[in-house]
């Protein structure tokens, strides 16, 4: 096991496009750090620097205490897990998992030992003889999983291996990896563009977007405390409802104003949030997470100057909760995510979606009270996109 540490790590390709800017990452021994970001953010290529598979255009890549800009990916002591298995049709599992053994020259019973430990850990003993192409697509990506774990690398490198599964054995395959990789200890580099990924599997979570890296924290942090507007909505399913509002600070506590609605803000919403006091009756972006919105009629307790009326347009019934998706005529925010369902950024009629209690008996078509738990809202400075906090 060791670190893998990029620092200041840059990739322009011949043709100028940049794909990576000033990379620093510190991954430490036996974590599990997930890279995320949306398509083409350059999350790949940043596990591929590391593999060796693509060259550095400058910065330094170490993996324990050695430089490995210009070593060849096999000197690396690094196993991938690929998106899509990469096992030799032709061969049984149990060659497929010990095949990089045998090249290294290991001895037969120290790989026959490797390999049964190996499909003794990922349940795939009575599955030694087959082929890949009698094998289920969560069997031979535990093939995969297996090959690498036979190597005893210092460090796994998995590239959306997940990706090709259905729904349900993804969410299995998540729980496995993660599991296996505590019991492991190996220090693994995890790349996806799936944020609910990330967050149920990762130590820590890195958030990258068009080649520049916005924030590394754990799970909840990133979900609690993002540092700007594109995290604010990636992180988090469904993704944060953001708008353009107005800010106004009083003595006692203020208020913001959403199109033709204002809503009160407590003093402690305000002394959480101490430079908040300097947007005072300037533009700023609020985010409102889906769980801090609920149907009033579930939470009589709430002010009456916390409440909004809104149209409701769609109802996703979960069992467990309902997604009630509304209209709020107010201006909505482009968080900069390219994968995210398009609006009409200041248009305003927004989209908004609130988690709501499934005994609510609102319906669509109908307008709904709303209550919003402004205590929890996000504030965003509305041009550099940053969070405002101290």
């Amino acid at each position: 096991m060791a670190t893998v540490t990029l620092e200041n790590v840059n990739k322009v390709y011949d043709n100028g496009f940049q794909a990576i800017y000033d990379l620093s990452l510190d991954i430490v021994d036996g974590e599990f750090l997930v890279l995320v970001g949306p398509s083409g953010c350059g999350k790949s290529t940043a596990l591929r620097m590391i593999a060796g598979l693509e060259e550095i255009t400058s910065g330094e890549m170490r993996i324990g205490d050695r430089v490995v800009n210009d070593v060849e990916p096999k000197d690396r002591d690094i196993a991938m897990v690929f998106q899509n298995y990469a096992l030799y049709p032709h061969m049984s599992v149990a060659e497929n998992i010990g095949f990089a053994l045998k090249l290294a020259k290991v001895s037969k019973e120290e790989i026959t030992e490797r390999v049964n430990r190996a499909a003794e850990i990922l349940e795939l003993t009575t599955y030694l003889d087959r082929k890949p192409g009698q094998l289920s697509g969560g069997q031979r990506q535990r093939v995969a999983m297996g090959r690498a774990i036979v190597r005893q690398p210092a460090a796994f490198l998995m590239d959306e291996p997940l990706s090709n599964l259905d729904a349900k054995l993804r969410v299995q395959m998540r729980a496995e990896i993660a599991s296996l990789q505590r019991e492991l200890g190996v220090t693994t580099f995890y790349v996806t563009h799936d944020q609910v990924e990330a967050m149920t599997m990762g130590d820590r979570v890195a958030v990258i977007k068009d080649g520049v890296l916005q924030q590394v924290d754990t799970p909840q942090n990133l979900y609690d405390n993002p540092v700007n507007v594109f995290v604010a909505a990636f992180i988090g399913s469904p993704s944060m409802n953001l708008f353009d509002a107005t800010v106004r600070i009083g003595d006692n506590g203020g208020s913001i104003t959403l199109g033709p609605h204002t809503l009160s803000l407590s003093a402690a919403a305000i002394a959480a949030r101490p430079g908040l006091r300097a947007y005072d009756g300037r533009q700023v972006v609020v985010g409102v997470r889906p769980e801090d919105l609920e149907d009033a009629t579930q939470t009589p307790d709430a002010p009456a100057d916390q409440r909004l009326s809104a149209p409701v347009r769609l109802i996703e019934a979960l069992g467990s909760e309902i997604m009630v998706h509304m209209s709020i005529d107010a201006p909505t925010v482009d968080s900069g995510d390219p994968d995210a369902p398009e609006e009409l950024p200041g248009e305003g009629q927004a989209n908004a979606v609130g988690r709501f209690n499934p005994r609510s008996a609102v319906r669509a078509g109908q307008t709904a009270e709303v209550a919003v738990a402004t205590d929890n809202l996000h504030f965003f400075d509305a041009e550099t996109r940053l969070a405002i906090r101290d």
